[in-house]
């Protein structure tokens, strides 16, 4: 990996374009190095997980949003147009249109890949516009899977390799000011672009993809999902700006008013980003990781530990008492007092140190209980499981012993799990914690979990069957048989994939599925 120093610049210093970091992105998403096949294999996994989690979102109301706005911008010029989950194969759209429906449906039930460092991220999300572009030009410009998987890798690579290096939730940005430029690049990989258009792409990208985090903060909404849509959306219709001879921002990163001097560090700031080197192998998607349960990342693992409690300790679930609390023999409740001890991010964005009451709220959207550790815990702890429609429903978050219980549960910051989740060695990188229930007899439940079951490192990881698996059981009750079969057998050829083959990538709805649901009206 090559280092780039990065500093902000006055407008009266010379920083010549090719020592700009949107510069040195470009040239590593031009860089015609081969895929490798354990790359190959990953990419093939998180193309099914991304269908998996999109499946279970179809008939929501943000993705049915999001596909009817995209059904009303019929396939453009100069292609035949991206699919759009859920519709027939034949049916296409606009690719940016494309993109941002199916970003909407793969983000939706925050239930894909993660990558957690400086900055964090689903870099799942580069997927939907890489495929979108690749689809609606694949005829036009013989692009093939080969082609798709290199555009992915880069879009992996940046994304991944810029939230190593730089913190913006530390500023209130939002992650996917990291998404704009890294799907921009993947893109211009895709289409083998030059480096002086994708550093333009990236550029633009990264200037309208800028926003706060309140989009995660407080009552969060079903904008959670569309934001990464919104970016993929920009990275497209950059990207064709780009083609087309226009310019971006100038130095974007670097400059008196650029983003690092305003929205990140200030002017006095600085960065070392590590990209590949010409003709180093773009590797970045190994280091993420899926989730098996549908929340925030940094539950994964307090989830699986809740359920090891669950499983080990049954005076937890004993009957209820009159308010709805464990109660041990005597009739007393038997949980004084649940402290999840974890690192700052954990405890800041989903746990009680957020200082957010709607995450105590038994009437908050699913949206803010996603991000509700104390929530969640809860619910894990007292069923033993956890599931991406039950465990969210209103009917169970407003269990009386659920929210007796629930208040009972705080999180605090552990300087330990704090360096643990910023370590740069996978050996003890951490995302879960140590978690202490006080019983009102005086007694101590202690255990911890350092990285979720299904993680690289954990006691199940996950590999092609479970990625498989995953898939089938969230499309069972949306998906023909025949269908799920079809999907899995074009997702595990992606690489052998011909050009009028990459519409295959898609998944089309039961029949009458996708008819009988309402569907809202707009402007298009």
């Amino acid at each position: 990996m090559q280092q780039h120093h990065v500093r902000v610049h006055r407008s009266d210093e010379t920083l010549a374009r090719t020592d700009q970091l949107a510069w040195k992105i470009a040239e590593c998403a031009a860089d015609p190095v081969p895929v490798s096949d354990e790359v190959t294999e990953m990419i093939i996994n998180r193309v099914i997980d991304n269908a998996a989690v999109a499946a279970a979102s179809l008939t929501r109301r943000p993705v049915v949003a999001a596909r009817s706005q995209a059904l009303a911008h019929p396939r453009s010029f100069n292609g035949v147009g991206g699919a759009v989950f859920g519709e027939q194969r034949s049916r296409r759209v606009s690719p940016e249109w494309a993109a941002w429906a199916n970003g909407v449906a793969v983000r939706e039930l925050d239930y894909h890949d993660t990558f957690l460092a400086a900055e964090y991220s689903h870099p799942g999300d580069n997927i939907p516009p890489v495929v979108a572009v690749a689809q609606h030009l694949a005829t036009s410009r013989g692009l093939t899977g080969r082609d798709l998987v290199r555009g992915i890798a880069t879009g992996y690579e940046v994304q991944i390799d810029l939230v190593k290096a730089i913190s913006l939730h530390a500023h209130k940005i939002d992650h996917v000011a990291h998404l704009g430029p890294s799907a921009a690049a993947g893109i211009g990989t895709l289409l083998g672009l030059d480096p002086a258009t994708i550093f333009q792409a990236v550029g633009q990208a990264l200037h309208t993809t800028t926003a706060t985090r309140q989009s995660r903060k407080g009552e969060i909404s079903s904008w959670k999902a569309y934001a990464p849509a919104f970016a993929g959306k920009m990275a497209v219709e950059a990207v064709d700006r780009a083609m087309r001879g226009e310019t971006s921002p100038t130095p974007i990163y670097e400059g008196e008013d650029g983003v690092i001097a305003w929205l990140l560090d200030g002017p006095d700031a600085a960065y070392d980003v590590s990209l590949p080197g010409a003709g180093e192998a773009k590797r970045a998607i190994l280091d993420s990781y899926t989730k098996e349960h549908s929340a925030e990342y940094q539950a994964q693992a307090l989830i699986d530990l809740a359920r090891k409690l669950h499983r080990e300790h049954p005076a937890l679930r004993q009957a209820q008492g009159p308010d709805g609390q464990a109660q041990g023999p005597d009739g007393r409740d038997i949980v004084e007092s649940i402290v999840i001890h974890t690192s700052h991010h954990t405890h800041t964005v989903i746990g009680s140190g957020a200082n957010d009451p709607q995450k105590y709220d038994p009437t908050a959207s699913r949206e803010t209980l996603d991000h509700s550790i104390p929530y969640i815990f809860t619910v894990a702890l007292q069923d033993g499981s956890w599931h991406h429609v039950d465990s969210y429903r209103p009917e169970r978050a407003g269990r009386a012993d659920t929210i007796a219980l629930w208040n009972r549960v705080t999180t605090t910051e552990d300087p330990e799990w704090t360096r643990r989740y910023h370590s740069l060695d996978p050996a003890e990188k951490a995302f879960g914690g140590r978690v202490e229930i006080l019983l009102t007899d005086g007694t101590r439940i202690v255990d911890e979990l350092a990285v979720a079951d299904a993680h690289p490192l954990g006691a199940r990881p996950f590999g092609r069957a479970e990625y498989i698996n995953k898939f089938r059981v969230l499309a069972a009750d949306v998906l023909e048989e025949s269908e799920i079969v079809r999907f899995l057998s074009a997702a595990e050829r992606l690489p052998r994939l011909a050009p009028e083959e990459l519409g295959e990538l898609t998944i089309v709805a039961a029949n009458g599925l996708l008819a009988s649901l309402p569907t809202p009206n707009g402007i298009f």
